[in-house]
């Protein structure tokens, strides 16, 4: 079912207009040229990354770019990037018309040809980069994967088509467009999640499964006539990086538009939820006939929507596609600003690192971790921001103790959630870049490394695919005018989303 009619009737906006491409229209200034000198170098990071047979990119490589240093493994999210990348490299003037056309062409004739799901359009998680197998065992462990359509992972990847559509008109953006057409992300939405909050506004499933899984909570149903198992599970809360897809099911007709609605800004602030970091203040708001707790956390004197584990990625990277701060002026236009600030205190001002910036990543220690401010972030386990996992507890006022304030030790920094700053602090984020460059070991061959512990002076000397994709991404909105922006939201993402977004008022404010 779709979902056009309700869309129809809000207000209709006028299109956002797209300029020419392929022209780098860098505004000049010796920051401009540090931006796009490290965009260089992180498409090379790409570029290694690569299978010259498929043109998938791996889910990471070694920091000396080494081809024998690729993962044996890739997801439709580190395909989206790359796509995304390869359109802002020739942009940004690093690569010619004719190269970013040969690689975006090859990898999407690839993409034809993967198993995947076909009724829903959608892909599966886990990919062989170099021959593009649909993986059955982890190439590290040998432990088995069940093939999973991951709602968020297949965001990403439509988010890169709907760029590649625009920004590489003709046969390379038919292909795009192709693929896209397929996918249904109704296949996620659940109407009626038992015991939600935001009545009549609905949830975005964790994805789901073509044949049952063991061990795994899932929901039998039907899709085009044909079994389906979808996750037991939802996203409940709204700051949280599942939202692109969220917005691409609006924008494509494929879910009503109160399911902008349906997520939890916050959970309640009664007892029950007595588990989560902190207690939030506010009051109930309603739109669109959906009655939404306007909740918010407080930190160092803001206030602000908080996302789930306080950290970068969640929070901003769907806004490299979507202007939430201008299609959202009281809501993203708040929160954005405010949560970079936060994020900018506590690694200079309470943690006193010297450096700022936390977000899922590498760990400089072995393997991967989540890295945030946890006083930023629902999980009451928190999303740490140091190698030492330090965790703060300030209590959920009369419902549980606070412990005593603990002291934080090597602060793990990642520089992508600094380029994801870009736009809410560009002098911070870009300051704090050099002095990483300058007086730390933080950047290789491809550009920064995935994560540095600041305190010990240790990085993470590996590349992610997603990681880099958020490098790249907010360096062509800076120097391109929202480029990458506007070739995502050209058309019926505005038409269909702005509305939508700008009815809300979150509870954010500056001191």
């Amino acid at each position: 079912m779709r979902w056009t009619r309700y869309a129809a009737a809000l207000l209709v906006l006028p299109l956002l207009l797209v300029g020419a491409p392929a022209v780098a229209d860098s505004k000049g200034g010796d920051t401009d040229r540090t931006l796009h000198r490290w965009a260089k170098d992180t498409w090379k990071s790409f570029v290694a990354m690569v299978d010259p047979a498929t043109g998938l990119p791996a889910d990471n490589i070694g920091g000396d770019l080494s081809a024998a240093s690729r993962s044996e493994y890739t997801s439709p999210t580190n395909v989206g990037g790359y796509l995304w990348s390869a359109v802002v490299a020739r942009d940004l003037g690093i690569i010619g018309k004719k190269e970013t056309e040969r690689r975006i062409d090859q990898t999407l004739d690839t993409l034809a040809t993967l198993e995947h799901h076909t009724a829903s359009g959608m892909f599966y998680n886990w990919y062989d980069p170099h021959t593009g197998a649909l993986l059955h065992e982890w190439p590290e462990t040998g432990d088995p994967v069940y093939p999973f359509l991951s709602s968020v992972d297949n965001g990403w990847l439509a988010a890169s088509f709907m760029v590649v559509r625009n920004a590489v008109p003709g046969k390379v953006g038919r292909k795009a467009q192709a693929l896209l057409e397929k996918m249904d992300f109704g296949l996620y939405y659940n109407a009626n999640p038992t015991g939600h909050h935001n009545v009549g506004g609905g949830l975005l499933r964790g994805g789901a499964y073509a044949a049952e899984p063991p061990n795994q909570c899932v929901e039998k149903g039907t899709y085009e006539g044909a079994d389906i198992y979808r996750t037991c599970f939802n996203y409940d809360t709204f700051n949280t990086e599942p939202r692109i897809a969220t917005y691409i099911g609006i924008s494509q007709g494929q879910m009503p538009p109160v399911a902008y609605f349906g997520p939890n800004r916050t959970f309640p602030s009664n007892c029950d939820w007595g588990w989560v970091e902190q207690k939030p203040v506010g009051g109930n708001a309603t739109y669109l006939g959906v009655s939404v707790y306007e909740g918010a956390y407080r930190y160092r004197g803001l206030q602000f929507v908080p996302t789930w584990g306080g950290d970068m990625f969640e929070a901003l990277m769907p806004a490299m596609f979507v202007p939430e701060e201008k299609w959202g002026p009281k809501s993203w236009g708040l929160n954005h600003p405010i949560y970079v600030q936060g994020q900018i205190e506590h690694g200079l001002a309470e943690a006193k690192y010297g450096y700022w910036g936390f977000s899922p990543a590498s760990d400089p220690f072995g393997g991967y971790s989540v890295y945030g401010v946890e006083e930023m972030g629902m999980d009451p386990g928190g999303y740490p921001s140091d190698r030492e996992k330090t965790d703060v507890d300030r209590g959920f006022e009369g419902c549980r103790e606070a412990k005593p304030f603990p002291t934080f030790g090597d602060g793990v920094v990642t520089p992508h959630a600094s380029f994801l700053s870009l736009p809410y602090a560009p002098r911070q984020a870009v300051d704090n870049l050099r002095m990483l460059e300058r007086n730390l070991d933080a950047y290789g061959p491809g550009g920064f490394y995935d994560s540095i512990a600041v305190r010990s002076n240790t990085p993470a000397k590996r590349y992610l695919a997603l990681d880099q994709a958020m490098v790249l991404g907010p360096i062509g909105n800076e120097l391109l005018n929202d480029r990458v922006r506007k070739y995502f939201s050209k058309g019926e993402v505005e038409r269909h989303l702005r509305p939508v977004m700008s009815l809300e008022r979150f509870n954010a404010k500056w001191r």
